[in-house]
């Protein structure tokens, strides 16, 4: 309740004088006689003033205030924010630039932070990512690096920095390595892993080219060193989007804490090697896992081993704002201006949170929403190969959210080429036996186009007539009309093509294939008088593999 509303309700009742009601609410006595005054002016009593809300008995009592004209020339807020995202752009140089730009009417620093952040609080909302103990470890290199001094030479190379984090503790490892190859990647990983003693659920890089074979915003692909290394230890990988940091804002935080902890110590040492340099890294490292916390009780080391606090939602349009709890055995309630805005059940889980859906942003909600049973229905809407390739994706995947971002890429390609083509592209992928959206994405390139059974190559037919294969003929051409021939394996596709040209030879007698002999193969070039069944059949396997869609199971 606010003093205001308090100090009418102490008015009213009458028991107690203007001194012991300021007494009583740490207000002055004449403070309680002008709210008496200005109540009695404005006609309020205390049965008015309890239908009020607080915004509105503050407007009965006092005058609004009257805006006083300013000389001051306002920064501009969107152009502050966008030079902020470059690096080492700061608020201070800005205010600075902006001071030389408006002399003499410029606001000062602090006002000019204040406004900043006032108008930052009005931008989109970042959607909070709940982080469970064990399940993400967030691996980046820093932008800074180290320069390392040869001893013999006196050359200087400059050490890359290597840092990882875990998502619920924070508990942070860091340490250098020559470049960012991908052997020092996945040796930094291995460190890490030794480091935190244990493997996590899911493993979140960002998709640097040493890693990544192809960069893709839903399935990227990972060199075979990356995928071995994930093998080994049992971990999924799930790279962030491409150019998306706030998909590892941990391990974003957590470069910019090893920056200012750990390598600003080390400006003013010189290292001649990189066992010196990650021998100072480790020693700084405990100290960085050990310093306290700022607003919440312990450091990244003991959270490591226990998580503490429960933290609960408010309406997303109050961030930034004051507001009070009023907590019971069971509920936690949350006023603001003495309206209730929240209320949840008292929960004494660590470390957790407790978040309404209604509080947040609709973007936020849409996002929650789509559980594995509606991916599954909106591929049902589409088509029955959409739905089954949207089951291959959340059952076969190593890790839900996988399946999950694999799923938003179908989504994209059906409202890029509508639920007709993305159904004939599903069925395609089924076909071929590709599960991937690159996969998916090309056939629906290819759906539009004259139907043509991917067997089927005009090329490799009449080379295959001039050579008088034509029981090989006969059977690419029915093929042409049955979709599951092009599931087979090669070598069973192979044996039938030859069974078919076996059996073809002995229906029509071996007159008209006699290939002991040159003479008996008339019309033929010169240089194929001496061609023999070994010979067709290695042919035949070479064009084989390189048609369109084929992919070899062995």
């Amino acid at each position: 309740m606010s003093k205001l509303r308090h100090t009418l309700q102490l008015l009213h009742g009458g028991a107690l004088s203007t001194r012991q009601i300021g007494a009583a609410l740490g207000i002055s006595k004449s403070t309680v006689n002008d709210i008496a005054s200005y109540a009695r002016a404005a006609g309020v009593d205390w049965a008015l003033a309890q239908s009020l809300s607080d915004e509105e008995l503050q407007a009965r009592l006092y005058k609004p205030p009257v805006a006083r004209a300013s000389r001051h020339l306002e920064p501009d807020h969107a152009h502050i924010h966008r030079e902020l995202r470059r690096p080492g752009v700061t608020l201070q140089l800005l205010w600075e630039e902006y001071q030389q730009q408006h002399s003499g009417q410029a606001y000062k620093y602090s006002a000019f932070c204040e406004k900043y952040k006032v108008w930052a609080r009005g931008l989109k909302r970042s959607m909070r990512q709940t982080h469970m103990a064990g399940d993400k470890l967030f691996v980046d290199y820093a932008g800074q690096t180290v320069p390392i001094v040869d001893a013999d030479t006196g050359e200087i190379r400059q050490a890359q920095v290597f840092v990882a984090v875990l998502g619920a503790s924070n508990y942070t490892y860091a340490c250098a390595t020559a470049s960012q190859k991908a052997a020092d990647w996945v040796a930094s990983i291995m460190g890490a892993l030794e480091f935190i003693g244990g493997v996590p659920r899911l493993l979140v890089p960002d998709q640097p080219r040493a890693l990544m074979t192809r960069a893709d915003r839903y399935e990227p692909t990972a060199y075979r060193l990356l995928d071995e290394l994930c093998a080994h230890y049992g971990v999924a990988v799930m790279p962030a989007r491409p150019a998306k940091p706030r998909d590892k804002p941990k391990v974003e935080v957590a470069v910019q804490v090893v920056e200012r902890w750990i390598l600003a110590r080390l400006r003013h040492q010189t290292f001649f090697s990189l066992a010196e340099l990650n021998r100072s890294i480790a020693g700084l490292l405990v100290d960085l896992n050990q310093r306290p916390f700022k607003k919440l009780p312990g450091n990244r080391a003991s959270a490591f081993a226990e998580l503490d606090g429960h933290y609960y939602s408010v309406p997303h349009a109050l961030v930034g704002e004051v507001v009070e709890l009023r907590i019971t055995a069971t509920t936690v309630e949350v006023l603001r201006g003495h309206k209730r805005v929240a209320a949840h059940a008292l929960n004494g889980r660590k470390g957790a949170h407790t978040t309404a859906a209604e509080h947040m942003p609709a973007s936020h909600r849409a996002h929650l929403q789509w559980t594995p049973a509606k991916l599954i229905a909106w591929g049902e809407r589409i088509g029955s190969a959409t739905a089954a390739v949207v089951r291959w994706q959340m059952e076969h995947r190593a890790h839900p959210e996988q399946g999950y971002r694999a799923c938003l890429g179908l989504m994209r390609l059906g409202r890029q080429y509508g639920a007709e083509r993305l159904e004939a592209a599903c069925a395609r992928a089924q076909s071929i036996r590709s599960r991937t959206c690159a996969g998916r994405a090309t056939t629906t390139e290819t759906v539009p186009r004259p139907k043509e059974h991917p067997m089927l190559n005009g090329q490799t037919l009449n080379q295959l007539r001039a050579l008088r294969l034509d029981g090989m003929v006969a059977a690419l051409s029915d093929a042409a009309t049955h979709i599951a021939a092009s599931e087979l394996p090669f070598e069973q596709r192979l044996a039938l093509l030859v069974q078919r040209e076996v059996d073809w030879r002995v229906r029509w007698g071996s007159r008209r294939h006699a290939w002991g002999s040159p003479s008996s193969t008339p019309g033929l070039p010169d240089s194929w008088k001496n061609f023999t069944w070994p010979m067709a059949t290695a042919a035949l396997a070479s064009a084989w593999r390189n048609w369109p869609g084929w992919t070899c199971s062995s």
